[in-house]
């Protein structure tokens, strides 16, 4: 049984699948569900040209992280905690996943394959590759 589990969302599709995946999870009687999210750090976001849209402000897509891991929180049976992180998604949540001793890691994956996987990069790879404990990568379908 799972005592301590560190759920990695980003905000996107497969968020849900990431929440569904965790209801099929054995906890134990006293386990905590820790759901996070890591706020990319200004270094790490890439320059956007002047004469396009920008992206929602900072302000406002914390807040909305935030109450849509709260409606999570809500449907969970376990105790759980928020966590709203800024910094490197692999490495934060695998920092965040040291601090409580974790028994798991459950995150998704955007399924990126070729040369978007080798550009971009996958968070989900990194955590499986430096993670102390078990990681559960949920795809899409």
């Amino acid at each position: 049984m799972l005592n301590s589990v560190l759920v990695a969302l980003d905000g996107s599709d497969i968020s849900e699948r990431v929440i569904q995946a965790l209801d099929n999870l054995v906890l134990s009687k006293d386990a905590k569900v820790i759901l996070c999210h890591v706020f990319l750090t200004p270094e790490s976001e890439i320059e956007l040209p002047a004469d396009r849209p920008q992206p929602e402000s900072p302000t406002f897509s914390y807040f909305h992280i935030e109450k849509q891991l709260q409606l999570y929180q809500e449907k969970l049976s376990a105790r759980s905690e928020l966590e709203l992180v800024t910094g490197d998604p692999a490495e934060e949540i695998i920092r965040l996943a040291n601090i409580y001793k974790t028994d798991l890691i459950v995150i998704g994956s955007r399924g990126l394959m070729g040369m978007k996987r080798i550009v971009q990069g996958s968070v989900s790879s990194q955590v499986v590759e430096e993670a102390n404990c078990s990681v559960l990568v949920v795809k899409p379908r």
